[in-house]
Order: C-alpha cells, then structure tokens, then sequence
C-alpha cells in the first residue's frame, strides 16, 4: 500500500523535477563551470574573474566620474528605484483603500508591470526627449531649458532609474492592496476611539501588519533591478560612453556581441550570487514564520 503511494507521489514529482534540473539546474551549473574557464580553454578562475572584473565597463574605481562601470550602476538602481517603487506603492494602496473606482486607478497604474520593457524603454527614451517628451515640455512651461538627461553621463543613470518607477510601482500598489484588505477594520475603529490620529494608525497598525508583504516586494524589486535589461537595450543601450551600462547588458555584450561566453558566464554568476544573497534570508524568514 506505502509503495503504491510513494510511485504514485514520484509520478506526479519526477517530470516537475526534471523539469526543475534541465531548465534551471543544469543551466546554472554549466554557466558557473564556464566561468573558471579562461576564453582559450584553460582552468583558471582567478585570471578569468580578474579579468572581468578589472574590466572598466564592470567596475570602474579609476575615476570618480561616470561611467562607474556596470556593478555600481546596478547598485545606484537599487538605492534609487527601490525605496521610491516601496513607498509609492504602499502610501497609494493606503490611499486608495476608500477610494470608489479604485480599481480603475489601479489598472492603468498596472499597465506599467504588463507593458514588455523594451517598449517601456522606448517610451522612457521619448518621455525625455527634449523636443516632444513630456519632460521636456515641462521644462519649457516651467521656462528652464529643455534638455535631455539621457544623453549626458552625469545624468543618464539617475534618469533611467527614476524614469522606471511608473514602471513597477504597479507590482507594490497591487501586492499592499491585498494585504490591506485581510487587516480587520475593528483595529482602526478601536484605535479610533482611543484618539489614535491617522500617521499614528499608519504606522502603528498598518505597516507592522504588512511587514511581511513588504519584505516580499523588497526582495523581488530587487531581482527586478539585478536583472535590467530591456529598458536599459532600449533607451540608451548603455550610453552614453557606457554611463548606464548594467550587469545584464555587459553580460549579453560580452556573449553575443563579443561571442566571449566565458567573460558572460562570469557576469552571469555573479548575477547569480547576488539574487542568492537578496532571496535566501527571504525564504529562510518566510519558513520560519
């Protein structure tokens, strides 16, 4: 009776297995073998990693001046985008709450996350476009000069990351509305009655109460942000002079601009480290909750 159970439970979990080991598993495995390998096939990780990351379109320490190569770019996203798409997304969920055709609102805030982000980098490169874009046009009802920061080092990077907030703001507003709508609305009123004012209510009852989601949209905004690419290939490519180059877009220069597979299975791993190091504490937390 147990063996027909377990050949029954191993029918059902072998194909989903395999599938696991031969789309994500083995991938993974070849790319980090490919990365200890030097381009003339020799073992040898220290000079293929050094390689790559003494690359000035990785890191960039010669200079305190754009380009600072494609890891600290990575990390200028995540130190601008993430905080704005968090707060945002929360304070408008809690906006929202009461508002009647709200889910109107949030639709078109969504369309963001459902647009591919080719397209969405391609709107970014018109919205700032100093002629027709909108920032442009503000600029000149404001009576400033109209100029386009994407096409200036010093500015490209800063405008791609908070030009992408509309982008995935829609994934915060969504995920906080859900969890809003399991708080019980008796712990407003009580606290309501007791003279608690609105801030304190927010922040005493809503945000520990969604700590747990928030952590969740943390952590993927952040893989979100590791793994850029579309809207990066599209607005600039990279430019100007390699100012927003990014970990994913030197990873496809190097592999199939460069046909240099083992420099792209480097940055590849390195890719993979960091989501590693953002999504396991997450899981651990979540099991252990």
């Amino acid at each position: 009776m147990y063996s027909r159970k377990y050949a029954t439970a191993a029918a059902f979990i072998l194909p989903a297995l395999i599938l696991i080991f031969a789309i994500d598993l083995y991938p993974a495995i070849r790319t980090l073998i490919l990365s200890l390998y030097t381009p003339e096939g020799v073992f040898d990780p220290v000079a293929n990693w050094g390689a790559v990351l003494s690359d000035r379109k990785m890191l960039n320490f010669r200079s305190w001046e754009p380009p600072y190569g494609a890891i600290i770019h990575n990390l200028i996203w995540i130190v601008i985008h993430l905080p704005t798409t968090v707060i945002l997304g929360l304070l408008l969920a809690v906006l929202f709450r009461r508002v009647k055709g709200k889910a109107v609102v949030q639709s078109i805030i969504f369309i963001g996350m459902v647009i591919p982000m080719v397209v969405g980098g391609l709107i970014m490169s018109f919205m700032f476009d100093r002629s027709i874009g909108v920032v442009g046009i503000a600029a000149r009802l404001f009576g400033t000069p109209a100029q386009n920061p994407l096409r200036y080092p010093d500015t490209a990077i800063y405008a791609l990351a908070f030009g992408s907030v509309w982008l995935w703001t829609g994934f915060s507003l969504i995920l906080h509305s859900a969890a809003l709508s399991t708080i019980p609305q008796d712990y407003y009123d009580q606290a309501r009655v007791d003279g608690a004012s609105a801030p304190r209510m927010f922040f005493q009852i809503t945000i520990p109460l969604l700590a747990s989601i928030t952590r969740v949209v943390i952590v993927m905004t952040v893989i979100w942000e590791l793994k850029i690419f579309g809207i990066v290939f599209a607005a600039t490519g990279g430019g100007p002079g390699n100012a927003t180059n990014v970990l994913a877009l030197q990873m496809y220069d190097y592999a199939f601009r460069q046909f240099n597979f083992n420099y792209g299975a480097v940055v590849t791993t390195i890719l993979l480290i960091m989501v590693l190091i953002v999504s396991i504490p997450m899981v651990r937390r979540s099991i252990s909750e």
